[in-house]
Protein backbone atom coordinates (compact mmCIF):
# COMPACT_ATOMS: atom_id res chain seq x y z
CA UNK A 1 0.00 0.00 0.00
CA UNK A 2 1.64 3.68 -0.78
CA UNK A 3 0.35 5.71 1.95
CA UNK A 4 0.95 9.31 2.04
CA UNK A 5 1.10 11.83 5.23
CA UNK A 6 0.69 15.80 5.08
CA UNK A 7 1.76 17.53 8.67
CA UNK A 8 2.59 20.77 9.88
CA UNK A 9 6.07 19.39 11.16
CA UNK A 10 8.16 16.19 11.78
CA UNK A 11 10.49 16.32 14.87
CA UNK A 12 9.27 13.73 17.14
CA UNK A 13 10.83 13.81 20.35
CA UNK A 14 8.65 12.91 23.30
CA UNK A 15 4.89 13.52 22.79
CA UNK A 16 2.33 15.14 20.89
CA UNK A 17 1.48 14.70 17.06
CA UNK A 18 4.32 14.36 15.65
CA UNK A 19 5.03 11.30 17.85
CA UNK A 20 2.04 9.69 16.83
CA UNK A 21 3.07 9.88 13.43
CA UNK A 22 6.12 9.10 13.67
CA UNK A 23 4.35 5.86 16.01
CA UNK A 24 2.29 4.83 12.93
CA UNK A 25 4.25 5.38 10.11
CA UNK A 26 7.61 3.99 11.11
CA UNK A 27 5.56 0.44 11.62
CA UNK A 28 3.69 0.70 8.04
CA UNK A 29 7.02 0.74 6.86
CA UNK A 30 8.14 -1.79 8.41
CA UNK A 31 5.38 -3.88 7.56
CA UNK A 32 6.68 -3.58 4.12
CA UNK A 33 4.00 -0.33 3.29
CA UNK A 34 5.53 2.40 1.15
CA UNK A 35 5.23 5.55 3.38
CA UNK A 36 5.73 9.48 2.00
CA UNK A 37 5.85 12.13 4.81
CA UNK A 38 5.54 15.81 3.54
CA UNK A 39 5.97 18.06 6.12
CA UNK A 40 6.87 21.60 6.65
CA UNK A 41 10.45 23.24 7.52
CA UNK A 42 10.08 26.76 8.52
CA UNK A 43 14.18 26.74 7.86
CA UNK A 44 14.63 25.79 4.75
CA UNK A 45 14.78 27.91 1.63
CA UNK A 46 14.01 25.22 -1.00
CA UNK A 47 12.73 21.49 -0.36
CA UNK A 48 14.71 18.47 0.39
CA UNK A 49 13.97 15.09 1.48
CA UNK A 50 15.54 12.48 3.57
CA UNK A 51 15.14 9.22 4.91
CA UNK A 52 14.20 8.26 8.91
CA UNK A 53 13.75 5.02 9.48
CA UNK A 54 12.56 3.29 6.08
CA UNK A 55 9.98 6.43 5.85
CA UNK A 56 10.99 9.14 2.96
CA UNK A 57 10.78 12.69 4.28
CA UNK A 58 10.19 15.53 2.09
CA UNK A 59 10.60 18.61 3.98
CA UNK A 60 9.13 21.44 2.20
CA UNK A 61 9.71 25.37 2.90
CA UNK A 62 6.52 27.47 5.44
CA UNK A 63 6.49 30.46 6.97
CA UNK A 64 5.67 29.56 10.51
CA UNK A 65 5.56 33.26 13.44
CA UNK A 66 6.01 31.73 16.58
CA UNK A 67 5.75 28.04 15.33
CA UNK A 68 2.24 28.60 14.05
CA UNK A 69 0.00 28.87 10.68
CA UNK A 70 2.22 27.10 8.75
CA UNK A 71 1.90 28.32 5.52
CA UNK A 72 3.15 26.99 2.51
CA UNK A 73 5.88 28.13 0.47
CA UNK A 74 6.40 27.67 -3.34
CA UNK A 75 3.01 26.22 -3.49
CA UNK A 76 2.45 26.01 -7.27
CA UNK A 77 5.91 23.60 -6.61
CA UNK A 78 3.82 21.88 -3.78
CA UNK A 79 0.98 21.19 -6.27
CA UNK A 80 3.25 19.84 -8.37
CA UNK A 81 4.37 17.09 -5.79
CA UNK A 82 1.35 16.12 -3.98
CA UNK A 83 0.00 15.69 -8.08
CA UNK A 84 3.09 13.39 -8.35
CA UNK A 85 2.87 11.46 -5.15
CA UNK A 86 -0.97 11.12 -5.23
CA UNK A 87 -0.93 9.84 -8.54
CA UNK A 88 -0.84 6.29 -7.79
CA UNK A 89 -1.18 6.49 -3.80
CA UNK A 90 -4.01 3.79 -1.82
CA UNK A 91 -4.79 6.92 0.96
CA UNK A 92 -3.07 10.73 1.50
CA UNK A 93 -3.68 11.34 5.78
CA UNK A 94 -3.76 14.65 6.77
CA UNK A 95 -2.65 15.73 10.49
CA UNK A 96 -4.32 18.88 12.04
CA UNK A 97 -6.91 20.92 11.51
CA UNK A 98 -4.89 23.95 12.92
CA UNK A 99 -2.45 24.90 9.62
CA UNK A 100 -2.25 25.92 6.38
CA UNK A 101 -0.09 23.35 4.71
CA UNK A 102 -2.20 20.22 6.06
CA UNK A 103 -5.75 22.27 5.47
CA UNK A 104 -4.89 23.32 1.80
CA UNK A 105 -3.44 20.01 1.12
CA UNK A 106 -6.63 17.87 2.35
CA UNK A 107 -8.97 20.05 0.14
CA UNK A 108 -6.13 20.28 -3.04
CA UNK A 109 -5.76 16.36 -2.88
CA UNK A 110 -9.49 16.11 -3.99
CA UNK A 111 -8.90 18.37 -6.78
CA UNK A 112 -5.83 15.94 -7.58
CA UNK A 113 -6.90 12.87 -7.32
CA UNK A 114 -10.50 12.19 -7.00
CA UNK A 115 -10.39 8.40 -6.04
CA UNK A 116 -7.51 9.24 -3.75
CA UNK A 117 -8.98 7.88 -0.33
CA UNK A 118 -8.57 11.06 2.01
CA UNK A 119 -8.28 10.48 5.81
CA UNK A 120 -8.28 13.71 8.14
CA UNK A 121 -6.96 13.47 11.40
CA UNK A 122 -8.01 17.12 12.89
CA UNK A 123 -6.42 17.09 16.65
CA UNK A 124 -9.19 19.31 16.87
CA UNK A 125 -9.37 22.46 19.55
CA UNK A 126 -11.86 24.28 18.40
CA UNK A 127 -10.34 27.01 18.35
CA UNK A 128 -6.98 29.72 18.43
CA UNK A 129 -4.91 29.73 21.33
CA UNK A 130 -4.08 33.65 21.29
CA UNK A 131 -6.77 36.97 20.97
CA UNK A 132 -5.53 37.02 17.57
CA UNK A 133 -5.21 33.52 17.12
CA UNK A 134 -8.91 33.05 18.00
CA UNK A 135 -10.06 36.22 15.74
CA UNK A 136 -8.50 34.44 13.05
CA UNK A 137 -10.20 31.38 13.80
CA UNK A 138 -13.06 32.47 12.65
CA UNK A 139 -12.77 32.88 8.86
CA UNK A 140 -10.72 30.14 9.08
CA UNK A 141 -13.62 27.60 9.86
CA UNK A 142 -14.70 27.82 6.58
CA UNK A 143 -11.11 26.57 5.14
CA UNK A 144 -11.23 23.34 7.24
CA UNK A 145 -14.97 22.94 6.31
CA UNK A 146 -13.96 22.20 2.95
CA UNK A 147 -11.13 19.76 4.16
CA UNK A 148 -13.82 18.29 5.84
CA UNK A 149 -15.75 17.91 2.79
CA UNK A 150 -13.28 16.50 0.51
CA UNK A 151 -12.03 13.59 3.51
CA UNK A 152 -13.53 10.27 2.95
CA UNK A 153 -13.04 9.77 6.68
CA UNK A 154 -12.19 12.14 9.73
CA UNK A 155 -10.26 10.37 12.40
CA UNK A 156 -10.70 11.38 16.17
CA UNK A 157 -9.01 10.44 18.85
CA UNK A 158 -11.82 10.96 21.73
CA UNK A 159 -15.50 10.71 21.98
CA UNK A 160 -14.96 14.26 23.15
CA UNK A 161 -12.98 15.34 20.03
CA UNK A 162 -15.09 13.58 17.95
CA UNK A 163 -18.55 15.24 19.66
CA UNK A 164 -16.65 18.63 19.36
CA UNK A 165 -16.44 18.21 15.53
CA UNK A 166 -19.80 17.31 15.08
CA UNK A 167 -21.31 20.25 16.93
CA UNK A 168 -18.82 22.51 14.81
CA UNK A 169 -19.40 20.55 11.34
CA UNK A 170 -22.58 18.64 11.26
CA UNK A 171 -21.70 17.49 8.17
CA UNK A 172 -18.92 15.08 9.32
CA UNK A 173 -20.94 13.25 11.51
CA UNK A 174 -21.16 10.38 9.63
CA UNK A 175 -17.56 10.17 8.34
CA UNK A 176 -16.22 10.02 11.81
CA UNK A 177 -14.23 7.46 13.53
CA UNK A 178 -12.99 7.23 16.74
CA UNK A 179 -9.65 5.92 17.25
CA UNK A 180 -7.21 6.51 20.67
CA UNK A 181 -3.72 7.05 20.33
CA UNK A 182 -1.44 4.37 21.48
CA UNK A 183 2.09 4.51 23.27
CA UNK A 184 5.01 2.70 22.47
CA UNK A 185 5.43 -0.57 23.45
CA UNK A 186 8.55 0.97 25.81
CA UNK A 187 6.36 2.19 28.22
CA UNK A 188 5.44 -1.00 29.85
CA UNK A 189 8.78 -1.44 30.73
CA UNK A 190 8.99 1.23 33.55
CA UNK A 191 6.60 1.21 36.66
CA UNK A 192 6.02 4.23 38.98
CA UNK A 193 8.86 4.54 41.66
CA UNK A 194 8.31 8.18 42.14
CA UNK A 195 5.70 7.90 45.79
CA UNK A 196 8.45 9.54 47.44
CA UNK A 197 10.20 11.50 44.93
CA UNK A 198 10.26 15.80 45.36
CA UNK A 199 9.33 16.50 41.66
CA UNK A 200 6.46 16.69 39.05
CA UNK A 201 7.16 16.53 35.35
CA UNK A 202 5.68 17.90 32.06
CA UNK A 203 7.23 16.90 29.23
CA UNK A 204 5.86 18.08 25.73
CA UNK A 205 5.66 21.28 23.42
CA UNK A 206 5.54 24.43 25.54
CA UNK A 207 2.64 26.55 24.57
CA UNK A 208 0.71 29.21 26.37
CA UNK A 209 -2.64 27.05 25.89
CA UNK A 210 -0.69 24.08 28.24
CA UNK A 211 -1.08 26.60 31.01
CA UNK A 212 1.92 25.31 33.21
CA UNK A 213 1.78 28.48 35.00
CA UNK A 214 -1.25 26.43 36.74
CA UNK A 215 1.25 23.72 36.91
CA UNK A 216 4.49 25.67 38.38
CA UNK A 217 1.72 26.93 41.34
CA UNK A 218 0.85 23.39 42.12
CA UNK A 219 4.58 22.19 42.08
CA UNK A 220 5.17 25.23 44.59
CA UNK A 221 2.38 24.56 47.11
CA UNK A 222 2.99 20.89 47.37
CA UNK A 223 6.99 21.62 47.85
CA UNK A 224 8.10 19.97 44.75
CA UNK A 225 10.04 20.34 42.14
CA UNK A 226 9.01 21.48 38.57
CA UNK A 227 10.80 19.79 35.53
CA UNK A 228 9.50 21.12 32.01
CA UNK A 229 10.61 18.91 29.41
CA UNK A 230 10.76 20.36 25.69
CA UNK A 231 10.98 23.53 23.88
CA UNK A 232 8.62 26.01 22.44
CA UNK A 233 7.32 29.69 22.22
CA UNK A 234 5.92 29.81 25.48
CA UNK A 235 9.20 28.74 27.37
CA UNK A 236 11.10 32.25 28.29
CA UNK A 237 7.90 33.88 29.44
CA UNK A 238 7.08 31.05 31.91
CA UNK A 239 10.80 30.44 33.16
CA UNK A 240 10.25 34.26 33.90
CA UNK A 241 6.66 33.19 35.57
CA UNK A 242 8.44 30.75 37.81
CA UNK A 243 11.28 33.27 38.93
CA UNK A 244 8.51 35.98 39.56
CA UNK A 245 7.17 32.75 42.16
CA UNK A 246 10.15 31.29 43.47
CA UNK A 247 9.31 28.11 42.38
CA UNK A 248 11.86 25.19 42.02
CA UNK A 249 11.42 25.15 38.18
CA UNK A 250 13.95 23.49 36.18
CA UNK A 251 13.64 23.67 31.94
CA UNK A 252 15.35 20.61 30.37
CA UNK A 253 15.66 20.43 26.24
CA UNK A 254 13.77 17.04 25.09
CA UNK A 255 15.57 14.52 26.16
CA UNK A 256 16.64 10.42 24.70
CA UNK A 257 13.82 8.30 24.96
CA UNK A 258 15.27 6.42 28.25
CA UNK A 259 16.54 9.33 29.73
CA UNK A 260 12.79 10.53 29.58
CA UNK A 261 11.09 7.35 30.38
CA UNK A 262 13.15 7.30 33.65
CA UNK A 263 12.42 10.94 34.65
CA UNK A 264 8.80 10.33 33.53
CA UNK A 265 8.47 7.16 36.21
CA UNK A 266 11.17 8.32 38.90
CA UNK A 267 8.30 11.52 39.21
CA UNK A 268 5.61 12.22 42.31
CA UNK A 269 2.96 13.41 39.71
CA UNK A 270 2.92 13.59 36.09
CA UNK A 271 0.67 17.19 35.06
CA UNK A 272 -0.59 18.18 31.72
CA UNK A 273 -3.27 21.21 33.01
CA UNK A 274 -4.47 22.26 29.05
CA UNK A 275 -7.69 22.44 28.76
CA UNK A 276 -7.30 22.30 25.01
CA UNK A 277 -6.12 18.64 23.65
CA UNK A 278 -7.55 16.22 21.63
CA UNK A 279 -5.33 13.50 22.97
CA UNK A 280 -2.27 14.02 25.57
CA UNK A 281 -0.01 11.49 24.82
CA UNK A 282 2.53 11.95 26.98
CA UNK A 283 -0.70 11.68 30.27
CA UNK A 284 -1.16 8.32 28.49
CA UNK A 285 2.57 7.20 28.80
CA UNK A 286 2.51 8.14 32.51
CA UNK A 287 -0.77 6.68 33.43
CA UNK A 288 0.77 3.21 31.52
CA UNK A 289 3.25 3.00 34.26
CA UNK A 290 1.05 3.69 37.09
CA UNK A 291 2.58 7.82 37.74
CA UNK A 292 -0.69 9.90 38.64
CA UNK A 293 -1.25 12.33 36.27
CA UNK A 294 -2.70 15.90 37.30
CA UNK A 295 -4.55 17.04 34.70
CA UNK A 296 -8.00 18.75 33.35
CA UNK A 297 -11.02 17.37 33.53
CA UNK A 298 -10.61 17.67 29.63
CA UNK A 299 -7.59 15.23 29.48
CA UNK A 300 -8.80 13.05 31.92
CA UNK A 301 -12.57 12.51 30.05
CA UNK A 302 -10.28 11.83 26.25
CA UNK A 303 -8.07 9.42 27.77
CA UNK A 304 -11.06 7.67 29.73
CA UNK A 305 -9.09 7.72 32.49
CA UNK A 306 -10.31 6.89 36.61
CA UNK A 307 -9.89 9.75 38.52
CA UNK A 308 -10.84 12.10 41.69
CA UNK A 309 -10.96 16.07 42.12
CA UNK A 310 -7.97 17.69 43.30
CA UNK A 311 -9.30 21.43 43.51
CA UNK A 312 -8.90 24.53 41.27
CA UNK A 313 -10.09 22.49 38.05
CA UNK A 314 -7.80 19.74 38.24
CA UNK A 315 -8.53 16.17 38.90
CA UNK A 316 -5.57 13.41 39.79
CA UNK A 317 -6.04 10.50 36.86
CA UNK A 318 -4.73 7.12 38.45
CA UNK A 319 -6.08 4.50 35.69
CA UNK A 320 -7.08 4.48 32.26
CA UNK A 321 -7.01 1.34 29.54
CA UNK A 322 -3.99 2.98 27.41
CA UNK A 323 -3.69 0.77 24.48
CA UNK A 324 0.29 -0.31 22.47
CA UNK A 325 0.74 0.65 18.76
CA UNK A 326 0.56 -2.58 18.20
CA UNK A 327 -2.63 -2.91 19.01
CA UNK A 328 -3.78 0.12 17.32
CA UNK A 329 -2.05 -0.23 13.85
CA UNK A 330 -4.13 -2.57 12.31
CA UNK A 331 -7.26 0.15 12.62
CA UNK A 332 -5.06 2.59 11.14
CA UNK A 333 -4.80 0.12 7.90
CA UNK A 334 -8.06 -0.42 8.56
CA UNK A 335 -8.85 3.47 7.63
CA UNK A 336 -6.91 3.72 4.28
CA UNK A 337 -9.48 0.55 2.28
CA UNK A 338 -12.70 1.65 0.84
Amino acid sequence: MRIVYVTSSYYPRIGGMEYVIKSVVERLAKMGHEVTVVTGEPEAEEPYEEEINGVKVIRWPTWAPSGAYHIPKKRGQLRNLLRKLLNDADAVHVHSAHAVLTVWAAATARRINPDVRIVFTPHYHGTGHSALRRLLWIPWRRYVARAVKAADIIHAVSPREAQLLKSHYPQAGSKITVIPNGVEEDVFGYKWRGAHSDYMIYAGRIERYKRLEVAVDLARELGLRMLVVGRGPHREKLRRYARRRGAAVEFLDPQPRPDYLRLLAGARYAINPSRQEAYSIFAAEALAMGVPAVVSPEVAENLAAEHRPLGDGLVVAVHAAVPAWRDVLQKYLDLYRP
